[in-house]
């Protein structure tokens, strides 16, 4: 009996060790993981603040893109980490609410706090928060409102929500109707070049399980390229019908060619320059007779392959940078300049697949290959100068359709010109997201509100720890508006009141208007953001903290 009465007081004693441990290491990840979304809480909204970070390098950075803040940050809390990456699958989901998923996630983890400060087991508050997920993304998706993608003024309105919480609010006008623009003509190409068929006997049978539409409903961003030239302001941004190549004209001495009219552009991946030895091996040469051979030989060779480029018809040569060796000299490019032939240089790897889907055109590997088949016809390539920088400008390109679009962005400074660039690339991923889920949500913190109001009123129908997980997810969700009013200077308790006084009235579109300091209408104010944004931010967050609360142990490997 006493070895049996010591054996299990032994494991009631280690067993209440291990659940504190559990509790402990609960409590210290949630901790962790709220600080992470208390630094990013400021920066909601359209009058959010803005950080400076400073990186290890000495570069400063001045952004309120959650995504950015946080990809700088060094963290070293595992839990802290899994926010970060939580911002960075909302930033690849939907491109946009990289703080809200963030600030959601920080509030849920709030309330799973107090409910296990209740006693309530971490898997009953998982499972309740996944069946609040389930019934939030169908609250919300009855509220959202269809979109038609003809209706560019809808488009606009969705970007220019989302570029007015940026450092670069002031120029939404601008840039908006940039990025709808650039997003449709990437999404008309891609429709019109997803033939995704099999030839069949009599004519064309879709692949199994491809509709149209799951065709084009998916927009490549990578097929938008954004060119960034200092000097000028943003107001001189536009989207080029055409190529940019942030390259000058590769200068052979006074007579290089700046202005092609008619241009036959070839994409060439080998050099013009004369062949080195191996590394192993050297040519020693003992006489100026030996070395004058030597000269005439690169002479003639580097001669050879330009005349073979001439002969081929092209008048634009595009030059693969090279790790080898020189891609040009001074003997080459002279040579190309007194042929009319305009050589650019330095043309990198990862460029090489965007400018052949931009000009219809086919690297060459070697001279051997270079025909006329392989080149693009370009109306006019002409070297601009922008400042002090210069960049190549390719215009009326006939290929059809045309599937990539290149926007110019120009900016006082390099912050300006960064935080421009990372603003414009949020504006063209929330018109993927109405392209990819055609419905439109208001803005303003109303689908918060009415989520909020009316999962309440579901948790009212449960029983049991389920409803009142369910009133505690409910409630996080207030964390939202209460942040927008908080960030604009207003009053959170009583806009808050006052926003879910109206949605428990059935005014589903009643939102925060920031510049009235009050709650209107706020569909008619035009603040609208895609339901895409929303459903994910909801989705991902809840997922995070599902995943958080059943971690009851860290162990540290070496």
């Amino acid at each position: 009996m006493s070895i049996s009465g010591g054996s299990g007081g032994v494991g009631t004693g280690s067993g209440s060790r291990m659940s504190q441990k559990s509790k402990d290491v609960r409590r210290n990840n949630i901790t962790a993981a709220k600080a992470v979304a208390d630094a990013v809480r400021t920066s909601l909204g359209p009058r959010g603040m803005d950080k400076m970070v400073q990186t290890a390098d000495g570069g400063v950075l001045i952004t309120n893109d959650g995504a950015t803040i946080l990809e700088k940050m060094q963290v070293e809390h595992p839990a802290a980490k899994m926010l970060v990456q939580l911002s960075r699958s909302q930033d690849v989901v939907a491109g946009d609410g990289t703080t809200s998923v963030v600030v959601i996630c920080g509030a849920l983890l709030s309330a799973a706090l107090d409910l296990l400060g209740s006693g309530i087991h971490p898997s009953a508050i998982s499972d309740a928060f996944q069946v609040a997920l389930d019934k939030s993304l169908q609250i919300v998706k009855e509220m959202a409102v269809p979109v038609n993608l003809e209706d560019k003024e809808a488009l606009k309105q969705a970007a220019t929500t989302s570029l007015n919480s940026k450092v670069v609010r002031q120029y939404a006008n601008l840039l908006a109707p940039i990025a709808v623009d650039a997003v449709l003509a990437v999404k008309g190409a891609q429709a019109k070049h997803s033939a995704v068929v099999l030839e069949n006997g009599n004519g064309a049978v879709p692949m199994k399980g491809v509709t149209s539409e799951s065709t084009t409903s998916f927009v490549d961003l990578k097929n938008i390229r954004t060119v960034k030239k200092l000097g000028g302001t943003l107001d001189d941004t536009e989207m080029v019908d055409g190529l940019l190549l942030s390259q000058p004209v590769a200068k052979g001495g006074s007579n290089s060619v700046t202005k092609v009219t008619n241009a036959k552009v070839a994409l060439i991946q080998f050099c013009l320059s004369p062949p080195k030895t191996d590394v192993e091996n050297s040519v020693v040469v003992q006489d100026y007779t030996a070395m004058d051979r030597i000269l005439r030989e690169e002479r003639t060779y580097i001669l050879g392959l330009c005349k073979k480029i001439k002969a081929a018809g092209c008048n634009v040569v595009l030059l693969q940078k090279s790790i080898l060796r020189d891609a040009t000299t001074e003997l080459s490019l002279h040579f190309l300049a007194k042929m009319k032939i305009m050589a650019v240089n330095d043309i990198e790897r990862d460029e090489v697949e965007f400018i052949s889907k931009s000009l219809g055109l086919t690297p060459i590997a070697g001279i051997e290959s270079f025909t006329a088949d392989k080149m693009a016809k370009v109306e006019l390539v002409e070297e601009v100068s922008l400042g002090t920088d210069k960049m190549i400008k390719m215009t009326g390109v006939t290929k059809t359709p045309k599937e990539t679009v290149s926007i110019l962005v120009r900016g006082s400074n390099q912050l300006l010109l960064d935080e421009a660039e990372r603003s414009l690339h949020d504006a063209l991923c929330v018109v993927r997201s109405l392209v990819h889920k055609q419905y439109l949500l208001p803005g303003g913190g109303a689908p918060e509100t009415e989520v909020s109001v009316l999962l309440s009123r579901a948790a009212k129908e449960k029983s049991g720890m389920e409803a009142y997980c369910m009133e505690a997810y409910a409630e996080a969700l207030n964390v939202v508006p209460f942040t927008l009013a908080e960030n604009a200077g207003l009053s959170p308790v009583e806009i808050v009141t006052e926003l879910r006084r109206r949605h428990a009235a059935g005014e589903s579109g009643a939102g925060i208007n920031v510049p009235k300091g009050a709650v209107t209408n706020i569909s008619e104010e035009n603040v609208v953001m895609p339901l895409l944004v929303f459903s994910s931010a909801l989705s991902l967050a809840t997922e995070c903290v599902r995943q958080l609360l059943k971690i009851d142990d860290i162990v540290m490997v070496r």
